[in-house]
Parts: structure tokens; C-alpha cells; sequence
């Protein structure tokens, strides 16, 4: 049975990242649209966070949290240009 607190904590980081890429309506993605180098760093320290997040619990997840998990990683990658998940 998925952990509620996992699936939320991978959905903050997930929203986090989005925010910095300019992806989500918010006064933080408002501030870093006017610093691309803040918008930069904190797009990869999020993603960094989740690969390490995916090496730490890897064979810990049930299907459902390593799905969400692997989904958030694989579209913020895409979407900062950086190489393949998993």
C-alpha cells in the first residue's frame, strides 16, 4: 500500500522543480523567472534530490510510489534537458 507521504513528498518536489522551470503559477515561479541562474540551480537541485530520493529507497518502494516517482523524474529531465532516468 502506497505511503501518503511519500506520494506527497515526490508531488512537492515534483511541484518545486515545475516552479522553477516557470511551469506553475506561483509567487516562487514569478521569482525565479526574473533570475535564470536561481531558476537553473533550483530546477537541478530538485531533480538531484529526487535521484537521490530513487537511489535511497530503490527495492524500498511498493508499485505505485516507484510509478510517481519514476514519472516525476523521467518528465523533469525531459523537460531540463538532461540524459535518461532509471
Amino acid at each position: 500500500m502506497p505511503d501518503p507521504r511519500f506520494i506527497g513528498l515526490v508531488a512537492s518536489l515534483r511541484s518545486s522543480v515545475e516552479a522553477a522551470l516557470g511551469e506553475a503559477d506561483s509567487p516562487m515561479a514569478h521569482r525565479l523567472a526574473r533570475d535564470g541562474a536561481l531558476r537553473a540551480s533550483t530546477a537541478e537541485r530538485g531533480l538531484a534530490l529526487l535521484d537521490m530520493l530513487a537511489e535511497k529507497t530503490h527495492g524500498n518502494l511498493d508499485e505505485t510510489e516507484r510509478a510517481a516517482l519514476h514519472d516525476a523524474r523521467s518528465s523533469l529531465r525531459a523537460r531540463i534537458g538532461r540524459g535518461a532516468a532509471d
